[in-house]
């Protein structure tokens, strides 16, 4: 009886867990608990708890405060997923080879430069023009899993063409982070960063057994550059280049429960702690939280569609099979989803509280409309 009973409980449970749309739904979930309980009587408690202060840790040169350390400790680990899959892709995957990834990388880039230049014209002679590059990031998995939920109606070939072109927009992520949203460099501290990972490599070439020692290693690693003056989450990029390839799917296989189903949950329960004002959605009504909008729901289709097109019109790229213009606007407007990845770039980008807050509902508002239209368009449009 108990087994049987176990067996009904689990089963659901791990097909729950193994579901591409179970990250989103589960994304959604905590966005809008979080929302809901920053909002009513004991929001300032849970606000003040993401804000807590963790004693004698300013001595250690680490994150002082729980939102710090995941921001900047949690993240490094999806930051480290996120590698990885880079890394396999350019290696085996839709990015091996040149005439495969020349039509995500050439979308991926008028996606990303399309929304920045959008923000920019719409902050232009503003002291938030510093934020472009929010509005430039995709979330893998909310797009992913709105793609998901229509099956057949979106070909196998666009789904890996969305993968390929989310994760090259990934790539295109951690370096405006690492170029554009650190501090100042520390030279110590970064020259330590590369004897590091040298090292790592040096024990790659004689073949050690990738384990513990690497895994020590690569939290050294992290501090270093936590203290370099560049975001710690680029440690967690730097750290899966270095894993060997065949360990690749491996330590993915490891990493992708825990990473999108606890840490990313805390990090959307954390970083949407959000106290929407008493003005409501009118404080979207400004140049900065339009110019965030406006960047990830016109910016990001119009910018992949223009590259995409232009790079078959030249005849160096090919459409995904059985895909035709009207789905991969589809795919352009479910790319508008930036969620995560522009989430994380605001709490960068601003340093006024309430300015990081205005961004986020930005983000938000044009995140759930980019799933709205890009489900209702790619539902209706023809095969």
């Amino acid at each position: 009886m108990f087994g049987v009973l176990k067996r009904s409980f689990v089963n659901p449970l791990l097909e729950f867990f193994n579901d591409s749309r179970s990250i989103g739904i589960v994304l959604l979930a905590c966005t809008c608990i979080s929302l809901v309980i920053t909002n009513i009587s004991a929001g300032n408690g849970y606000t003040d708890l993401w804000q807590t202060e963790l004693p004698f840790i300013n001595d250690l040169y680490l994150p002082h405060s729980l939102l710090h350390w995941i921001n900047d400790g949690l993240m490094a680990v999806f930051f480290f997923l996120v590698g990885m899959e880079i890394k396999r892709e350019l290696v085996e995957g839709e990015l091996s080879s040149v005439r495969k990834a020349l039509l995500p990388v050439v979308g991926a880039l008028g996606g990303m430069l399309f929304p920045a230049l959008i923000y920019v014209l719409f902050t232009k002679n503003t002291t938030f023009t510093g934020g472009w590059g929010v509005p430039t990031a995709t979330d893998i998995a909310f797009s992913l899993g709105i793609a998901s939920l229509l099956r057949k109606r979106v070909p196998v070939a666009l789904k890996v063409f969305l993968t390929a072109l989310a994760i090259i927009d990934d790539l295109g992520a951690i370096l405006v982070i690492a170029l554009f949203y650190g501090g100042a460099i520390k030279i110590v501290f970064l020259i330590a960063t590369a004897v590091i990972a040298a090292v790592i490599l040096l024990l790659n070439y004689l073949k050690l057994k990738f384990g513990i020692l690497q895994i020590a290693l690569g939290l050294v690693l992290w501090f270093c550059m936590y203290n370099s003056g560049i975001h710690a989450t680029i440690a967690g990029v730097i750290f899966a280049f270095l894993v060997p390839t065949q360990l690749l799917s491996n330590y993915e296989n490891k990493l992708h429960h825990l990473v999108y189903f606890l840490i990313m949950p805390v990090f959307a329960l954390a970083n949407t702690a959000i106290i929407i004002p008493s003005a409501g959605l009118a404080v979207l009504n400004s140049a900065m939280p339009w110019g965030i909008m406006a960047g990830l729901f016109i910016g990001k289709p119009v910018g992949i569609l223009t590259a995409t097109f232009i790079l078959v019109r030249l005849k160096k790229g090919d459409l995904p099979e059985q895909t035709n213009w009207g789905q991969m606007a589809g795919a352009g407007i479910l790319a508008g989803i930036g969620f995560t990845m522009s989430i994380f770039i605001s709490t960068l980008a601003f340093t006024d509280a309430s300015a990081r807050d205005i961004a986020k509902i930005a983000v938000l508002a044009a995140s759930f409309l980019s799933m709205i239209v890009g489900f209702t368009w790619l539902r209706f449009s023809k095969n």
